[in-house]
């Protein structure tokens, strides 16, 4: 059983940057695929970054690509969703996803377990 805590949220002017965290306990983080999704208001839970677990391979949709960019550090059983350029549709609850087998990073149904959420808003 692999549980996560995301942190990092905030509110952010147009353009700043944000450092999200999604920390883990329980488990073997080291062998899970990492997923940051985010959900807005009135829309549907998306994908935003995954990661493998040996860090070696990446994925972005193209909404954020160039902006975002996801890491993990397997020693602190820590992921993180570095966030520059932000806009305001950005603007969501952002949460993290660990799965043992993940053959597709867009696919929520893959992740095994999930944070709470850390609420990022994007004033203009």
């Amino acid at each position: 059983q692999v549980q996560l805590v995301e942190s990092g949220g905030g509110l952010v002017q147009a353009g700043g940057s944000l450092r999200l965290s999604c920390a883990a306990s329980g488990g073997t983080f080291s062998r899970n695929f990492i997923g940051w999704f985010r959900q807005a208001p009135g829309k549907e839970r998306e994908f935003v970054a995954g990661i493998s677990w040996s860090g070696a391979n990446t994925d972005y949709p193209n909404s954020v690509k160039g902006r975002f960019t996801i890491s993990r550090d397997n020693a602190k059983n820590t992921a993180y969703l570095q966030m520059n350029s932000l806009k305001p549709e950005d603007t969501a609850v952002y949460y993290c996803a660990a799965g043992f087998s993940v053959l597709d990073f867009y696919v929520q149904g893959a992740y095994e377990y999930w944070g709470q959420g850390t609420q990022v808003t994007v004033s203009s």
